[in-house]
């Protein structure tokens, strides 16, 4: 199964769907979408928060909670918060699609 991609408009992979699908569901504050008000994540909210451990286990719980509810076809393995010197931040994401058998890394800038 494939998808389009949201950029250029061509089709893609399911794996690179499926790594598009995240990204969307991650960087999509909930309340934003008007037919589906539960769609998104709370990573949004935390951006700007300052980079403390309990933060950064908030985005974690946060990327994870919003992956498992709404992308059906992956498991979370593995979640991880990368800020730079800069205060730039990053999500790491590690995930096992089903019907696959390797695991798929992704990075999400926010």
């Amino acid at each position: 199964m494939t998808g389009v991609s949201n950029i250029v408009g061509r089709q893609i992979g399911r794996s690179a769907h499926i790594t598009q699908s995240v990204a969307d569901i991650i960087t999509t504050p909930i309340g934003e979408r008007v037919m589906r008000r539960n769609y998104g994540s709370y990573v949004p909210q935390l951006i700007d928060h300052p980079a403390t451990e309990a933060n950064r286990l908030r985005l974690i719980a946060a990327t994870a909670q919003a992956i498992m509810k709404w992308e059906p076809r992956t498991r979370v393995q593995r979640v991880n918060v990368n800020v730079d010197v800069q205060g730039r931040c990053g999500l790491h994401i590690v995930r096992r699609d089903l019907g696959g058998s390797d695991s798929v890394t992704s990075t999400i800038n926010l």
